[in-house]
This record gives structure tokens, C-alpha cells and sequence, in this order.
């Protein structure tokens, strides 16, 4: 049996709302690898390296995750580093029926890996990647939603 859970996504970037699945992930798994997609069709703000260093100061405090690029199927990657379980986080109903199409095809694709579903609290429900990067982009305060170290890198790469 595989051992381990994986947080998969692009963090483009991290925001508090990751952070929370990632900090509760890490109460429930004895380990918790956040999975850096590099292969992504979407257009990146920060560049690969950017994110994972930007994520592994926001996270430096939690002990027991590893902050790590893939590419290709995430059940291939979770297969083949130990983790049998993908976790992924739903905001809001409509996430559900892409998530769930998701978590089906991984499990047709991979027995051997679940995927279990994780809700942000009420606080960041609402906050998204591409709705923090758009505020940012307009010079609008995303200070709440970020960590401080990717509100900075935020600032410094709108501010070019």
C-alpha cells in the first residue's frame, strides 16, 4: 500500500486558501508532497522555479511536505513516489463536476490512487489563482489572500 498524499496544481500563485488544504493535508498524512505541475496548457505568471521557491517559504514551517516539480499524469507521478492518495480542493459546487470527472478518470487510470476532497473554510472560499493574479495585475491589495513572500513577489512583478 502507497503511502503519502499529493497536492497538486500550478500555484499561480499559492494563495491562503492553498495553504490551508496544504496545512490540513499535513494533520492527516504523514506526508504531503505539493506537486508543482510544469507541463501545465496555462500561462504562468511566475515561472516554474519562482512558484516552488515562493511555495517553500510560504510552507518552510510545516515538516512533514516536500515541494517538488512533475510532469505528465499526476497518477503516474503519485504512483510512482509512494502516495496513494491525490488531494484536491473544492471551493464551491461548481468545481464539483470537473473534480469529480477528474477523480474518476484518475481512478480508471490508477486503482491504487484515491482522491479525497478538502474544503477551505468560509474565509477563502472564494479566492482564486487567476482571481488574485487579476487584482494584482490592477494594482489592488491582495495582502489578505497571499503570503507575504508571494504578495512581494506579486508587487515586484507588476511594479516591472
Amino acid at each position: 500500500m502507497a503511502t503519502g498524499a499529493m497536492y497538486p496544481g500550478t500555484f499561480d500563485p499559492l494563495t491562503r486558501g492553498h495553504e490551508e488544504i496544504v496545512q490540513r493535508a499535513a494533520g492527516v498524512f504523514g506526508r504531503v508532497v505539493v506537486a508543482v505541475a510544469s507541463g501545465s496548457s496555462k500561462q504562468p505568471l511566475f515561472d516554474l522555479e519562482k512558484r516552488i521557491d515562493l511555495i517553500s517559504s510560504a510552507l518552510a514551517d510545516l515538516k512533514n511536505i516536500e515541494v517538488v516539480s512533475y510532469d505528465g499524469l499526476t497518477v503516474d507521478f503519485a504512483r510512482d513516489n509512494g502516495l496513494g492518495v491525490i488531494v484536491r480542493g473544492l471551493r464551491a459546487a461548481s468545481d464539483f463536476e470537473y473534480e469529480f470527472q477528474l477523480a474518476m478518470m484518475n481512478r480508471h487510470l490508477e486503482a491504487g490512487v484515491e482522491t479525497v476532497f478538502l474544503t477551505p473554510t468560509e474565509e477563502f472560499m472564494f479566492v482564486s489563482s487567476s482571481l488574485v493574479r487579476e487584482i494584482a495585475r490592477m494594482g489592488g491589495d491582495v495582502s489578505g489572500f497571499v503570503h507575504p513572500v508571494v504578495n512581494q513577489a506579486l508587487r515586484e512583478h507588476f511594479d516591472n
